[in-house]
Formats: structure tokens, sequence, C-alpha cells
């Protein structure tokens, strides 16, 4: 008997680990999107495999977000953020197995626009400030650093101008403006132990010849690849500048993701996605294009897990796309796009498991 019970106590502790291991194997891979209502904000939870809804929840805000990327985003497949633009706030979900459930509600200095996770916080751009906060302990606490934005010339940008947020490495943070019909600009922003410390922005003149820096994804190097929208162009963007341009081949480039060395852009005017790829000194088209979008002009996309995820708007509705991503970038329909119930759907975000238990 004493023998059975020693061999109990180091049996059990490694089988909790496996179940625990097992668990997370089976969550689900998630798609969530917000249906950015001007009134009453809400998120739509989807099966990115079987594309079932899960939850229709609250942002307790209002939406009314436009000409933005990234209006919401995840981090580690723990948290979930979305923009309530005419609240002047976010809303923070947090992962609870398969579903989500509302955290808290984040002010921000301006009416926000667009999100991104890093360096142990979450950044918000807004209409005319970008604003940052810490992650502890799976929340997001209070503003720790905000900067106003600017555009090259000096002037603070107008409503509608700012596109999107992103951290590039540890020190740095971009976020790009445009400012048709004059050129645009990417604001460089300073970070200390991941909190913005400077009080003027590094503004940045998108290269002459092209138009309206928008949609951005960055490599682990810092490097990102942008998107000059309105001249149908591509932009590498490197150690605070843009060193290479190449021509799109599509009409209306704007947002962004990457998977792994991929990157695609959804080509609003075109109707299509396409593939990139972004090397220390160019940007090259691999593929111009990469999948096609039927029901309407495709805005926002995220990819995870071999599942990149787009939504569109075609007329007076909202729909969300799934593509199976494989080892080479190759995209292939995954099913027929969901009607989102919704006219002026903003933001995707796919959600893998989460790489920790949350049970705190």
């Amino acid at each position: 008997m004493f023998k059975l019970a020693i061999a109990l106590l180091v049996l059990l502790p490694g089988a909790a680990r496996g179940a625990d291991l097992q668990a997370k194997t089976h969550e689900r891979t998630l798609a969530v999107v917000m249906t950015n209502d001007p009134k009453v904000n809400q998120i739509k939870i989807y099966d990115a495999k079987d594309r079932t809804l899960l939850q229709t929840l609250p942002t307790n805000g209002k939406g009314g977000a436009g000409n933005n990327a990234r209006g919401v985003r995840q981090f580690n497949g723990e948290l979930f953020a979305a923009v309530n633009k005419g609240s002047n706030s976010v809303a923070v979900f947090r992962r609870d197995r398969d579903r989500l459930r509302f955290d808290s509600l984040v002010y921000t200095t301006s009416a926000p626009v667009s999100i991104d996770f890093g360096n142990g916080h979450m950044y918000v751009a807004g209409t005319t400030t970008v604003d940052s906060f810490p992650v502890r302990h799976g929340h997001v606490d209070g503003l720790d650093g905000t900067t106003g934005l600017i555009l090259a010339n000096g002037t603070v940008p107008p409503d509608g101008a700012t596109g999107q947020v992103g951290a590039a490495g540890e020190d740095r943070l971009l976020v790009t403006l445009k400012a048709d019909p004059d050129p645009g600009t990417v604001d460089v922003i300073a970070l200390k132990d991941g909190a913005i410390t400077t009080q003027t922005a590094q503004a940045v003149h998108d290269p002459v010849g092209t138009l309206a820096p928008f949609g951005f994804a960055v490599y682990p190097d810092g490097t990102a690849l942008i998107t000059l929208a309105h001249s149908n162009q591509d932009g590498l963007f490197r150690d605070g500048q843009f060193t290479a341009v190449a021509n799109a081949g599509q009409l209306a480039p704007c947002w962004m993701t990457r998977d792994g060395k991929y990157v695609f852009t959804a080509n609003t005017a075109s109707r299509t996605l396409s593939r990139l790829v972004g090397t220390g000194a160019n940007v090259f088209v691999d593929a111009q294009v990469a999948a096609t979008v039927a029901t309407g002009n495709p805005l926002d996309l995220d990819a995870a897990e071999g599942v990149l995820a787009v939504i569109d708007h075609g007329g007076a509705a909202s729909h969300l796309s799934f593509f199976s991503v494989n080892e080479f970038g190759e995209l292939k329909p995954s099913g027929s796009p969901i009607d989102l119930g919704a006219a002026d759907a903003n933001g995707v975000a796919v959600i893998p498991p989460s790489d920790t238990d949350d049970d705190n």
C-alpha cells in the first residue's frame, strides 16, 4: 500500500500537466469581429474551423470607427480588445476556454481607432493622440504614457487620418497617418520599458510620389511593411525611414497581416488579397492575387494557426470569409462567406488557443 501511494504521488502531477495540455490543445481557434454600431457596439465570436457563431457580446460603448486598421486586437490567445470610438474607450475581454468574458473599459485621451499589444503593454492610437497601458497579470491597467500625433507638415491630423498603431521592437512605436491629397506620415514614438516616454513624435514623410501610408505588419526585427494605399504601392520601413517601395500591381492595397515570413494585403478596390515578402532591404510582391473576395471590398484581415480571416463590405452588408494558409503561404477558401448582420463591421482578430491557463 505504501508503494502504491508513492507511485500515485509521482504520477498524479504529471497526469495533471497532461490534462492541462490536452485542455489547451482542445481549445478552439476563434475569429472575432466588431459590428462597429455607432449606438450599441458589439463583438461576434466565431469558431474559425466550423464557422459557427459562438457568442455576441456588447462592448459597453459606441462604435463609429472608419478609415482605420486594427480596430480590434488579440494578445497571446488570452486577451481581446475592441475600440469604442464614439465613447472614447476600449473594451477589454478575457478568454474563458472557448468563450470571451468582459473584463474592463479603458478610457483614452482621444477617440480610439487602432490597437496593438507588445512589450507588456496595450497601445491605442486615437484621432490626435497615442496612449500606452501596461498589461499585468492578464489585465490592462491605467494609462502610463501618451503623446500627440503630428503630420510631417507640423499640423495636428484631422479626424480620419489615423490608420494603425503597432510596436516595432522594444524601443519604438509606429502610427500611420493619411493626409490626402497631401503625402502622409509615419509617426515614430520612443518607448522606455514599454511605456510612451516622448512628448513629441518623430514625423517621417512618406516617400516622394507615394500617398497614404496605412496598414502595416512588423517582422520580429522591427522592420515593417507598410501599404501606400492611394498610390497602389507597398513600402519597407526600417530604422525610422522608408528604404524601399514596390508597385502592388493591385488597386488600393490597404490592410495587412503577417503569418510567419509572409505578409498578406487586402486590396480594397481590386477585391483581392496579395502575398508579400520583406527582407532587410526590399519588399517583394510574391503573388499579386493570392485570393479573391467576391462578396465585397476586403477590409481588415488577420491570420494565426493556419487560418486567415478577412471582413468585407458589399452594399449594405458586411461579410466574414475564411482561408486556410499552408507552409508556402498559399490561400484556399474555407466555406462560404458569413453575413455578419452589420452594415459597417470593423476589425477582425484570429485568436489561437491560449498560451496560459485563465484561472486567475
